[in-house]
């Protein structure tokens, strides 16, 4: 007699560190900047400077959100409002539609995802019940540049 087993779901931490795999993979993409949509080569040069800044930031959260307790459901969570919604985890894929300007935004849009999950976790892990301490908690555990930029 043959009998079919089904897979093992993946493990909470599994599913976790798969999306956060994924949020890594998406966020070191190249840009892909078109020099000839620029002036100059100072706004060029300007323009790539803050996408490099949002890369260091998203690695920085990523970074965060491993050594915390943010679980798989919170991250999967923090997709539905951050950046209006525009990065999407359907299970088992990223999908971002894009605003105005893909190459300066969706390394923004993987810091406010995990930023949201961070978020969701001071608030019901490490009960911090107010906004005030949410953000001190943000102040406490992060870089001041990312904390007073993705928790204000």
């Amino acid at each position: 007699m043959h009998t079919q087993t089904a897979a093992a779901a993946p493990s909470p931490r599994a599913a976790r560190d798969h999306i956060l795999g994924e949020l890594a993979a998406f966020a070191a993409k190249r840009p892909r900047l078109e020099y000839g949509n620029y002036n100059d080569r100072a706004s060029y040069r300007a323009e790539v400077r803050g996408i490099t800044k949002d890369l260091h930031q998203a690695r920085a959260l990523l970074t965060a959100v491993r050594l915390s307790g943010v679980s798989g459901s919170q991250l999967a969570t923090a997709f539905r409002g951050a950046f209006s919604g525009r990065l999407s985890w359907d299970g088992q894929r990223l999908e971002y539609c894009t605003g105005q300007y893909y190459q300066t935004e969706y390394r923004r849009a993987v810091c406010a995802v995990l930023a949201s999950a961070l978020w969701s976790y001071f608030r019901e892990d490490c009960l911090c019940d107010t906004g005030d301490k949410i953000r001190a908690a943000a102040r406490r555990d992060l870089p001041r540049a990312i904390a007073s930029r993705w928790f204000n």
